[in-house]
C-alpha cells in the first residue's frame, strides 16, 4: 500500500445560537483546511500555518492525528497507515467558540476517511466526532453544512441540516483574549430552575421555526437565553452591552458563540446596517476594555468537502 494524500476544507461553526445550548449550531464560510499523507511508515510531521501557529501541538497530542488515529483503528487501517504528514493551514481563530476544535476533528476524519475508500457515511462520521468532542453541536454543522439541530440518546446522535428560508449574514466580534471551553463550562450549574428549561424550549424552538418559514419578525423574539449566557457573562467583560449596541444598530439578534468570548450578531442578508452593526459592537467592546476584530461571514451551505483537483468528495 503506497502513501496517499488527500486535501480537505472544512468550515467553521458556531453553536447553541442563544437557547440551543448544546443542541444548535451554523457552519460559517471561515476554514481550515488540511492536507494529509498517510504514510506507510511510523513518524509523524505536523505544521501550522495561520490562525493557531505556535499554539497547536506538532506532536502526537494534535486533535486531527489523534482523529485520524481513532478513524484507522476502528477500520482496522492502523497497520496499514502508521504515520502521516499534517498540514493545517487555519482561518478559524482558537479558542474563542468558532469551533476550532470541531474543525480539526472533523478534517482528521473526513481526510482518513477518504483515504480508506470513505468506508464511514457522514452520519456514521457524525458519531466519532461526538465521541470526541463531547457533544455535536459543533461537530454536526462542520460535517453537514448549514443550520444544525442534533440530539442525543445515550451515545448516539441524529442531527437534522437544514437551509432557512430567510437570507442570513454573520457579523462576529471576535475579542483579543482566549476562552477555553472547560473553563467556560465550570461556571454553569449543575441544575436549573424549571422556569428557565421552559424559556429556552420556547426559545430555541422558536428560532428553528422562524428560520424554516422565513419571519424576520419571530426571529428577533428568538435569541434570549436563560441557562448558560447568565453565567458566561462574567468571563465576557461587557457582553449584554454588546447585545444591546448591535440591535440598536440594526442587528436582529446577538448571541454567545459557543462557548464564546465570541459574540455574533445576525443580520439579514443585503441590509445596509450591517457595517454598522459591528462597528457598534466593536465600540461597545472598546469600552470595557477590550480590543476586537469584526467578522462579516455568510452561512456555508456544504459543510467538510475534499478540495484535491482530482477528486472532489
Amino acid at each position: 500500500m503506497a502513501d496517499r494524500s488527500i486535501r480537505v476544507r472544512v468550515p467553521g461553526t458556531s453553536a447553541n445560537l442563544g437557547a440551543g445550548f448544546d443542541t444548535l449550531g451554523l457552519a460559517c464560510n471561515l476554514y481550515n483546511e488540511l492536507e494529509l499523507t498517510l504514510t506507510e511508515r511510523p513518524g509523524l510531521s505536523i505544521s501550522v500555518e495561520g490562525e493557531g501557529a505556535g499554539r497547536i501541538p506538532e506532536d502526537d497530542r494534535n486533535i486531527v492525528w489523534r482523529s485520524i488515529q481513532l478513524l484507522l483503528e476502528r477500520s482496522h487501517h492502523e497497520k496499514e497507515y502508521q504515520g502521516a504528514i499534517i498540514r493545517m493551514k487555519n482561518e478559524v481563530p482558537l479558542s474563542r467558540g468558532l469551533g476550532s476544535s470541531a474543525t480539526a476533528i472533523v478534517s482528521g476524519l473526513k481526510a482518513a476517511n477518504v483515504i480508506i475508500g470513505n468506508k464511514y457515511n457522514r452520519r456514521e462520521l457524525l458519531q466519532l466526532a461526538t465521541e470526541i468532542e463531547g457533544h455535536p453541536d459543533n461537530v454536526a454543522p462542520a460535517i453537514f453544512g448549514g443550520f444544525t439541530v442534533s440530539t442525543m440518546k445515550g451515545r448516539h446522535v441524529e442531527s437534522f441540516s437544514f437551509l432557512p428560508k430567510i437570507r442570513l449574514r454573520f457579523v462576529v466580534a471576535v475579542p483579543d483574549f482566549f476562552l477555553p471551553t472547560k473553563k467556560a463550562r465550570e461556571v454553569l450549574p449543575e441544575t436549573v430552575p424549571r422556569a428557565d428549561a421552559i424559556f429556552n424550549i420556547g426559545r430555541a424552538s422558536m428560532l428553528v421555526a422562524a428560520l424554516m418559514k422565513g419571519s424576520a419578525y419571530f426571529l428577533r423574539r428568538s435569541f434570549d437565553d436563560a441557562l448558560h449566557q447568565p453565567y458566561r457573562a462574567q468571563l465576557i467583560p461587557g457582553m449584554y452591552d454588546v447585545f444591546r449596541a448591535a440591535r440598536a444598530a440594526g442587528a436582529l439578534g446577538t448571541v454567545l458563540s459557543g462557548a464564546g468570548p465570541c459574540l455574533i450578531s445576525f443580520v439579514e442578508e443585503r441590509d445596509e446596517r450591517e457595517e454598522a452593526v459591528g462597528e457598534a459592537m466593536r465600540e461597545a467592546f472598546e469600552k470595557h476594555g477590550v480590543k476586537a476584530e469584526i467578522k462579516h461571514l455568510g452561512l456555508d451551505t456544504r459543510g467538510a468537502h475534499i478540495v484535491n483537483r482530482n477528486h472532489q468528495a
